[in-house]
């Protein structure tokens, strides 16, 4: 189908076969197929995001249990970093320039946790969670900070 179309919407109607119920029927047929095509890469998108969000938290379940953090603390780290960065260790906040899934800024510091901090999401992740014991103690009072002040 998408051959079909790619081939018909290279055509181009004229003035003679654009009122015929041919060009007509071909012409809605482009548009249905168009039309599809955005669904499915909508979706394809939506699904990627998904699987990295999900990746990324399964990266980061163990490592907070080896913190000794709790499943509510992982519940507080969760809703941070979807807020953050939705778990995305690409996320880059185009104000700040804050960048990764714990949004360090700068992003370089990062880069104490390892060289491969601009890719690897387990280097944001360890670098985060270190940052979260540094400054609040624990995921929970990070993300109360984050709800009452905006940011942490």
């Amino acid at each position: 189908m998408i051959a079909t179309v790619a081939l018909m919407g290279g055509t181009g109607a004229t003035a003679a076969n654009a009122a015929t119920p041919a060009a007509a029927t071909a012409r809605e047929a482009t548009a249905t197929a168009a039309q599809a095509t955005v669904t499915v890469t909508t979706a394809a998108r939506k699904k990627r995001k998904a699987s990295r969000k999900a990746r990324n938290k399964a990266i980061a379940r163990p490592m907070v249990r080896a913190r000794g953090w709790s499943s509510v603390q992982f519940g507080c780290l969760s809703r941070l970093w979807t807020r953050e960065s939705n778990w995305n260790h690409r996320a880059v906040n185009p104000v700040s320039g804050a960048y990764g899934i714990p949004q360090a800024l700068p992003a370089r510091k990062m880069a104490s946790a390892g060289g491969d901090w601009r890719t690897n999401p387990k280097t944001q992740i360890k670098w985060g969670l270190k940052y979260i014991k540094a400054r609040y103690g624990t995921p929970c009072a990070a993300w109360a900070h984050a709800r009452s002040r905006g940011w942490y």
